[in-house]
């Protein structure tokens, strides 16, 4: 029998729940304001580095090593993006950095001869030695990214265990590349087996840490872009973002293009602050150590790939004095992480300080949340068996409509 009364009863109400305000409505700090945080957050960061540098809180050596520090995040958070991001193993970074630094390297050498410039000029910081150190990173880069292109079409049509045999594979022929092309060309240009010497020491705590943030900056808006998505998508799974409409060689072959142009960027920098390059340091240990830097700290996660870089390279220099042991409590510590922790220390966690001010904002503390609806997420007044009650009169008016 139809229930000719018109329905009365009121719907139980989800009211907003407490973080969110009186208003039910989520405070979100706008872009620019995001844009402005991090700035200031880097700005902080450079200016206490360089005043303790400068005041000699840190040695010549311990920035050296800070150095290096940032040299690896580069390595690694690239990386991350064809391993963590894009879901492929290729095992051929080392080489895209040995032609980064070669290539950077090089093309400031050269280019201080035509212009005059001294190595003294880079310790100074002229305004000339500021253009060629940025037209160095770029070319340095961009001789990376050209290989990366002709490595990565034909590799990618690779999965898994090939793609990392024949990346390996084309890493090892561009250092045997290096050692060799000099007898080829006539003249001296990599050095061969010797090395490359004479290289400025163009790179410096604060360019390091620049470049840093430029490339982290970089590649979190690259993978916030749609361009990032068609990346993960791919990653999550390959024929269903192809069904999709994705064109998932353009983006396979993007994504590792971008990874070795920054593999290349952390090769000049590398080159700068060791003032020495040779083939032999660009082994198949090297990609294997950036690799590990990527798998420790979490397969897609940013951070997780700056705390690795960090907790990696300073590691063994810490160890220094224990050098009979170092290597046994490096390799210890890994397999402990690993046993413990195998998806690394922050999975695909990325961390966001936006995200953190905008949760005080809204006093959307994790503390405060319930796996289960609680009596204060009801409205004042309505308990548990209410709610049921209600729900009861709801599905019964139902039925009789």
């Amino acid at each position: 029998m139809a229930n000719n009364t018109p329905d009365t009863e009121a719907r139980p109400v989800i009211s907003a729940s407490a973080s969110k305000g009186n208003t039910g409505v989520y405070r979100r700090l706008p872009m620019p304001a995001r844009y402005a945080i991090n700035a200031v957050l880097v700005l902080v960061f450079l200016v206490v580095g360089e005043l303790m540098i400068d005041g000699g809180a840190i040695t010549r050596y311990q920035s050296t090593v800070l150095e290096q520090v940032g040299i690896y995040i580069i390595l690694a958070v690239s990386l991350n993006i064809a391993t963590g991001y894009l879901g492929q193993l290729p095992l051929g970074h080392a080489g895209f950095m040995s032609v980064g630094g070669y290539g950077c390297a090089i093309f400031i050498m050269h280019m201080m001869e035509t212009l005059g410039v001294t190595a003294r000029d880079f310790v100074t910081g002229s305004p000339v030695c500021g253009l060629l150190f940025v037209g160095g990173i770029i070319v340095g880069g961009l001789c990376a990214a050209i290989c990366g292109l002709i490595i990565g079409i034909p590799a990618l049509r690779l999965k898994g265990d090939y793609l990392a045999i024949i990346t390996l594979a084309f890493s090892e022929i561009i250092r045997v590349v290096m050692l060799n092309i000099d007898d080829v060309l006539g003249f001296k240009l990599t050095g061969g087996a010797a090395g490359l010497t004479g290289i400025p020491g163009y790179t410096s705590f604060l360019n390091v840490f620049l470049v840093v943030a430029v490339v982290c900056f970089l590649i979190h808006t690259m993978m916030k872009s749609r361009h990032g998505r068609a990346i993960l998508a791919i990653r999550d799974n390959e024929i269903a973002a192809e069904a999709t409409g994705v064109n998932t060689t353009y983006y396979k072959t993007l994504a590792f293009v971008v990874s070795a142009f920054f593999a290349g960027v952390a090769g000049g920098l590398y080159a700068g602050c060791i003032g020495v390059l040779q083939p032999a340091v660009f082994g198949f240990m090297k990609s294997i150590e950036i690799l590990v830097m990527v798998v420790l700290g979490g397969m897609g996660s940013m951070l997780g790939s700056v705390i690795s870089a960090t907790f990696l390279t300073i590691l063994p220099e810490a160890l220094r004095a224990f050098s009979e042991y170092r290597m046994i409590v490096y390799a210890v510590v890994l397999i402990l992480v690993m046993i413990f922790r195998p998806q690394g220390l922050l999975g695909s966690y990325d961390f966001s300080l936006s995200r953190v001010i905008e949760r005080v904002m809204n006093r959307d503390f994790p503390w405060s949340h319930r796996s289960d609806k609680g009596e204060k997420d009801l409205p004042q007044g309505r308990g548990r068996s209410q709610e049921s009650d209600d729900d009861a009169k709801e599905v019964s008016a139902d039925a009789s409509r």
